[in-house]
This record gives structure tokens, sequence and C-alpha cells, in this order.
């Protein structure tokens, strides 16, 4: 309950249409509506659809499953989705969320090389939020390594611990790539973390996005302190299902993830 009395808001579960890769927008959801996840985080990717509220508002009305975020085109792969101007591709994902009646905004921190935009990174989100309402959760990411080396690849940096945003998305992938322990970086993010992309790592040097449960992550501790908590943002599956081959795997795996969120949020 909460101070007032009435009932906590329960985590919303939803799936990443990234999850489905190579699949479409549109495996997503059918897969969304059919395992029962409460709705879709939409990555702006080449998938046309992705970038069509129309089309997407079409899916998740034949579904039943709403768009609850959207991940803007930030990745190294999606650099000429809508554009070069990486403020333009902030500015389109927001408007895309607003015009679906999602309520987050999923952005990674400017690469190094993106000079001007990385000065004004920071402040330039807060501006976008105090203008439009719709909140933008900056995620954390990891150092890039060749050989021994550490190469610097965002700015202000991969940590987001220490950066000056109001929200964060903690993705428990990035976070065993980085070296760090994603149960503790939600405790020193405090009120701060506001989305969650489950999945899991094993402290390679490679971004595995595992199904949870299957790393060296204490995904279930994670789950269970955000429980206790009152946490009433999103825990987005966000798995790498692209290998699958054995029929029925990458069901199997989307499944699994659904059902380790339920059992360890308390709502299974």
């Amino acid at each position: 309950m909460s101070e007032h009395g009435s009932p906590r808001r329960a985590p919303a579960v939803t799936l990443s249409t990234s999850s489905v890769y190579p699949g479409s927008c549109a495996d997503a959801f059918e897969a969304a509506a059919r395992l029962g996840y409460d709705g879709v985080e939409v990555m702006v990717w080449t998938d046309p659809v992705s970038r069509d509220a129309v089309a997407l508002r079409r899916l998740a009305t034949h579904y039943g499953v709403p768009v609850l975020s959207v991940h803007a085109p930030t990745l190294l792969l999606t650099q000429r989705v809508w554009g070069r101007d990486p403020w333009t591709k902030l500015e389109l994902s927001v408007q895309l969320a607003q015009d679906l009646g999602a309520d987050v905004v999923v952005a990674h921190p400017p690469f190094r090389w993106q000079r001007e935009y990385a000065a004004g990174f920071v402040d330039g989100v807060k501006e976008v939020v105090a203008r439009t309402g719709t909140t933008v959760a900056v995620e954390n990411m990891f150092p890039w390594r060749a050989g021994s080396r550490e190469v610097v690849a965002y700015s202000p940096g991969w940590d987001v611990v220490d950066e000056d945003y109001d929200d964060v998305t903690l993705d428990v992938s990035h976070a065993a790539t980085s070296g760090s322990d994603s149960q503790e970086l939600a405790r020193k993010l405090g009120d701060r973390l506001r989305h969650i992309h489950l999945t899991d790592g094993s402290g390679s040097l490679k971004d595995e996005h595992l199904v949870p449960g299957r790393g060296c992550q204490p995904v279930a501790g994670l789950l269970e302190d955000l429980a206790r908590g009152g946490f009433t943002g999103h825990v987005v599956a966000e798995i790498n299902t692209r290998r699958s081959r054995a029929p029925g795997e990458r069901e199997r795996d989307l499944a699994d993830t659904l059902a380790f969120a339920r059992t360890h949020l308390g709502q299974a």
C-alpha cells in the first residue's frame, strides 16, 4: 500500500521488440500477447514499422498490447535512422512516445566523437523533459576494450551513477560487461532508477543479453529489491534470441524471461 492507503502500481513487465530480432515489430507484438507480457518497448530500428506511429497503434490495438516505452535510435547500427542529428533523433523518439501514449524514452549517452551533442547532453535532456513532459531515462553503458586497453567511447561517460541524470535505465547485461553489480548499482541510483532492461551477462567483454538467471548477475535479488521498494517503473525483457535455432527456442527463452520476472517481482 502507498502512504495514502491506495494500492501501489505493480511494475509492468514488457517485451522489447529487439528481443525477437531479426524478427519484426509485428512478431514482437504477437509474442507479447501470446505469452502474457504487459506491453511492448519499441526499439526504433531499420524496420520502418518501428518509426510509424499509425502502424504501431494498429498492432497495439490488434494484439491488445500497449506500447509503454520507446528506445531512441542511439545505437551504432542505427546511426542513419531519422538522419544523423542526435537531437532530432531524440525529439522524434519523444514525439513517437507521445503519439503512442508511452511515458518513457530510453536514450544512450553520446558517443565521444559526437562532441557538440555530448557537451550539452545532460542539460539538453533536462530541457526536453521539462518541455515535453516525457521521461528520458539515460541508460548505463560499458567501457569498450581492445585487448588490455580501454577505449573511451562515451561522453560524459558510460557510468551513469555520478552524472546528473534525473532518470536512468539500468541494463543488466551492460552492468555485467562493465564489471558492475546490477543490484548494487540499483541501490546507488535510488529514486533516479526509472526503467529496467531485464537480461543477464557472464561478465565477458561481450554485451551478451542472456536470459535472466543464465549469467552471473544477481538479477533475482535486484527484482526482489525493486518489489520491496515499491518500484513502479517498467521491467523490459531485452534478451538476445537472434541465434535461436531449435524449434521453439526463442519462444521458450521469452517465456522463461517473463516467468523469471513475475516470480521475483512477486507477481507469479
